[in-house]
């Protein structure tokens, strides 16, 4: 009976979407401001941090980051969840691998998140129906037969699990299990749609190309970590088929690629200001307009994201590129920075042969450099001081690395610039 009940909560998400979709491309602002107007009455009343001054108008609520968002977690939620027993819920799911226990009917879960910092979300059976909607209408897409999806996950959840139907199976495949068990398990499932980070799809590219499994996805979609432009060019060479990108994060899904390749800010429920770094590169303060269990209210993301135009017809805010963290800029004691891009861009352009990298910052004046193959590391090294000096760094020790840092469940990180 719940399972009848929860999919016809799908079913009224999808109809909602469809016509938040067509209200905000007629009019954004005027849809936009419609829905902050019932977050005011319907949600914020209902949270302690934010019930007297749910009246104001949005510039006046405080901006947060991941730091101050867990700590007012209990002041945030609007069930009176306490975040040592929602944590305890979470922990206790991660060490068991057994993702379904919930908490108060609610679902539970813990990311790493790119810069290490956990991050705690909870949902409502509700926003679990907007999400399952949001993942059929806008990234799997709507087909009447059945579809193996294979999940490439951390940590499994009731939210992902949700997506579950006679007509889409789900197969969670844990990051923490041996890479060849998951070869011959995929292999054996042969996944219409493969859903995973960039590191774990290159990995199943070289399987491919190896002839240790042989693939033959529809649809291959990169979530958590950067898909930077060499690893897309890889995963679509072998495959043959193009890469699809979501931006999501234990905050939230926050966009999708589109035909043209950029990626759109789900606007018709996201209030974005946007921070600007320079005249393309923009950091992204968040409004969920869609949560109503633990409020998102000008939350500051520490990803930069590239601005661009998008020939698709979409008014929904375009991004060409999410470049990484801020804790991924090189900052000099001169106060110089340097961008993640630039990085990337000398180290892949020093020779077309170079297929892996990784650059870790160890200290102030220290990176440590993995390049492969190993022959071109010395190009490569000559790539980077050229970038630092033309910036006017100098004298900055670059040392050889075998082997990427790496460990085995979280996030991959090419450019890894934070040591303290």
């Amino acid at each position: 009976m719940m399972n009848i009940i929860f999919k016809l909560e799908v079913f009224k998400s999808v109809l909602k979407l469809y016509f938040q979709r067509i209200a905000f491309e007629r009019n954004p602002e005027k849809h936009q401001q419609k829905m902050w107007r019932k977050v005011q009455s319907q949600v914020l009343k209902s949270s302690p941090l934010y019930k007297s001054s749910s009246e104001k108008n949005l510039i006046e609520f405080p901006v947060q980051e991941k730091k101050e968002f867990m700590k007012n977690f209990n002041w945030i939620n609007t069930k009176g969840i306490d975040n040592k027993q929602a944590i305890d819920v979470a922990l206790r799911s991660e060490k068991s691998r057994n993702f379904s226990p919930t908490l108060n009917g609610l679902t539970v879960g813990l990311s790493t998140g790119t810069s290490g910092n956990k991050g705690l979300f909870i949902v409502s059976r509700q926003e679990r129906a907007m999400w399952v909607a949001l993942i059929l209408q806008r990234i799997i897409g709507w087909k009447f037969r059945k579809r193996k999806i294979a999940f490439f996950l951390r940590a499994n959840s009731n939210l992902y699990t949700s997506v579950h139907s006679k007509l889409l199976a789900f197969n969670f495949f844990d990051l923490l299990d041996p890479l060849d068990e998951h070869l011959s398990r995929i292999h054996k499932l042969q996944p219409n749609i493969i859903v995973g980070q960039p590191s774990l799809l290159i990995l199943l590219a070289e399987a491919q190309k190896k002839e240790l499994i042989k693939l033959n996805p529809e649809r291959i979609i990169s979530v958590a970590e950067v898909l930077s432009p060499e690893d897309q060019e890889i995963i679509e060479r072998v495959f043959q088929i193009n890469v699809q990108q979501v931006y999501q994060c234990s905050e939230g899904m926050f966009g999708q690629s589109c035909k043209k390749g950029n990626i759109h800010l789900n606007e018709d429920g996201l209030i974005i200001e946007k921070q600007w770094i320079d005249k393309n590169r923009f950091i992204p303060i968040i409004t969920d307009l869609r949560r109503n269990v633990q409020p998102i209210i000008r939350y500051k993301m520490n990803d930069i994201l590239h601005a661009t135009d998008c020939s698709c017809g979409s008014k929904m805010l375009a991004v060409s590129t999410i470049e990484g963290r801020m804790d991924d800029l090189l900052i000099f004691q001169e106060d110089k920075i340097i961008f993640p891009d630039f990085i990337r861009r000398a180290i892949t352009g020093a020779n077309s042969e170079i297929d892996n990298y990784q650059l870790i910052r160890v200290s102030d004046r220290k990176l440590n450099m993995f390049v492969n193959p190993e022959k071109h590391w010395n190009q490569a090294k000559s790539a980077v001081v050229d970038v630092l000096s033309k910036q006017g760094i100098d004298d900055i020790d670059i040392n050889k690395i075998i082997n990427v840092s790496h460990e085995r469940g979280t996030k991959f990180r090419r450019i890894h610039a934070k040591y303290n």
